[in-house]
């Protein structure tokens, strides 16, 4: 009985999520299985603005776009874009996940938001998801590589 009163975990987890690949799923799938029997999945969508901010280029899918399919997944409750100013305390206020999943790739993220958790002593738990499988195209730049090749071959 004491199970079923236990308020359902959120997980947060962010990306970019272009070009929508296998490895986004099995890394949004693993995200919500860190949060355990019936977590509830919280994904942010990068902004355009903030895609082009760090990467210095656009991403070819518009952000509208990128959080439809996002949210169109089975695994994910709810999908939303970011926020401006890449604030990620304002994030944790609010969604008030329980756990934040980072991506094997998500080291700068990762110090940032360890630094506002440890600072301002939010209960927090932080998890880091390992990469989907090895020679596989787990990165949209392989998918574009892929079909630049493709072309020009």
């Amino acid at each position: 009985m004491a199970n079923k009163s236990r308020k359902k975990k959120v997980v947060l987890a962010s990306g970019v999520f272009d070009l929508l690949h296998l490895g986004h799923v099995k890394f949004l799938e693993d995200a919500k299985k860190a949060g355990g029997e019936n977590a509830k999945l919280v994904v942010i969508i990068a902004r355009d603005r903030t895609v082009e901010k760090t990467k210095g280029k656009k991403p070819i899918m518009s952000e509208d776009q990128r959080r439809a399919l996002v949210e169109s997944l089975k695994v994910v409750d709810k999908a939303v874009l970011g926020y401006e100013n890449l604030d990620i305390g304002e994030v944790i206020e609010n969604v008030k996940p329980d756990i934040i999943a980072l991506g094997y790739d998500q080291a700068d993220m990762e110090r940032e938001v360890r630094n506002y958790v440890d600072k301002h002593k939010v209960n927090v738990k932080i998890v880091r998801i390992g990469k989907f499988g090895e020679n596989t195209l787990d990165s949209s730049s392989k998918i574009k590589q892929k079909i630049i090749d493709k072309l020009s071959g």
